[in-house]
């Protein structure tokens, strides 16, 4: 009976040690700077030795991001599970403002929803998490995409609509970030509204239900000859 129960005591002392890194490591970052702050320190705020901070994170990055990377995970899920009677920018609405009501469960496992609010503003502002941010953020529209594609029986490749609804959907949330990070109100609920008033700005052309209709025609193709 001891036996079975060591390993779950054992894992349990490793997320209490992780996520007691992660969150030190993430309260350092927003009172010091990311820049500015070490790895030796963060392991000195848990009492550790940084060989044991990197058992758990490649490097401040990794922290940095974490949080963030749970919420990508729980958006793309979200996407996967949407009916497939929706169109496609409805399910990615759908998607992201079910995901905001629910990722404070899956955030608060780790650290306070607060604090991963405050890494979200402290990304935007930061150039180099910035810069990090917006490359994973193409892969992330690339993800997005294929799952579109194949939610409306399309080749990513040949036809367009996808990478551009997604394109247009991922610039939409971006600047809802840059405009809620700039504000005063950093809660969930505020960032939820402001992404719906941006997302309610977006036109009737990409946000019907494809099928398999046929991409629209550029605009220097000569229609075919009847």
């Amino acid at each position: 009976m001891d036996t079975a129960a060591r390993p779950g005591l054992r894992e349990r002392k490793k997320r209490r040690t992780r996520d007691a890194l992660l969150r030190a490591a993430l309260e350092l970052f927003l009172a010091q700077g990311y820049e500015r702050t070490t790895v030796d320190e963060i392991a000195e705020a848990v009492d550790v030795s940084q060989r044991t901070f990197f058992r758990y994170f490649a490097g401040k990055e990794e922290a940095a991001f974490l949080t963030q990377r749970i919420a990508e995970s729980h958006f793309v899920a979200a996407v996967r599970e949407r009916p497939p009677h929706e169109a496609p920018l409805e399910a990615l609405r759908r998607a992201v403002l079910e995901s905001w009501e629910t990722i404070g469960e899956a955030i608060e496992q780790v650290v306070p929803v607060e604090l991963h609010m405050r890494t979200y503003q402290l990304i935007e502002s930061t150039p180099a998490l910035l810069a990090v941010h917006l490359r994973h953020s193409a892969e992330l529209e690339e993800e997005l995409a294929r799952i579109i594609a194949g939610r409306e029986g399309l080749d990513v490749d040949a036809d367009p609509r996808p990478r551009v609804a997604v394109a247009v959907f991922g610039g939409v949330i971006r600047v809802t970030g840059r405009l809620w990070g700039a504000g005063g109100n950093l809660s969930v609920k505020a960032i939820r509204e402001q992404t719906v008033a941006h997302l309610d700005a977006v036109g009737p052309v990409l946000a019907e239900k494809w099928g398999t209709q046929a991409p629209p025609r550029p605009a220097d193709d000569p229609l075919p000859v009847e």
